[in-house]
């Protein structure tokens, strides 16, 4: 099963979002602080799938140190940055930090929790493509590896 970790200040936005991904079948873990956002990814056995945080919590830049902390801790870490207060720059500058998306809260007409669970489940089959990758070349570096060591 897909570990999803969402992290975002506003309490209903929390469990909104952890009731709507956990009906999709993820199972879900949030903070509630950047700050415990980044200690879980630190802390967590094994890296989560997707992360989702906030961009402005404690500080306008909370969202950038998760993204940071999460490629920090995952190489193939997915982050979705959402934000009530959306702008160009903030965008651009999560997308060139390597976000998965940039998704805006407070959009009309849009049901903001149905695109992110659809981007999540985007965001899950890079993962799974980018992870199969690596094993492949894994397997083919011990593959060859085997040949140079045969007489």
């Amino acid at each position: 099963m897909a570990r999803i970790l969402v992290i975002d200040d506003e309490e209903s936005v929390l469990s909104a979002i952890q009731r709507r991904l956990e009906r999709h079948g993820l199972e879900v873990e949030v903070c509630e602080t950047s700050e415990a956002g980044i200690e879980r990814i630190q802390s967590a056995p094994e890296a989560f799938d997707v992360i989702v945080t906030d961009m402005s919590m404690e500080s306008p830049d909370s969202g950038l140190r998760v993204l940071n902390t999460a490629f920090a801790r995952d190489l193939f870490a997915e982050v979705i940055v959402m934000t009530a207060y959306g702008n160009v720059a903030n965008a651009v500058e999560c997308m060139r930090r390597g976000a998965f998306d940039y998704i805006e809260k407070n959009s009309p007409g849009i049901d903001v929790y149905e695109l992110l669970t659809m981007k999540i489940d985007q965001a899950l089959e890079r993962r799974r493509l980018d992870v199969n990758t690596i094993q492949r070349w894994e397997r083919a570096a011990r593959a060859q590896e085997k040949r140079n060591e045969q007489p």
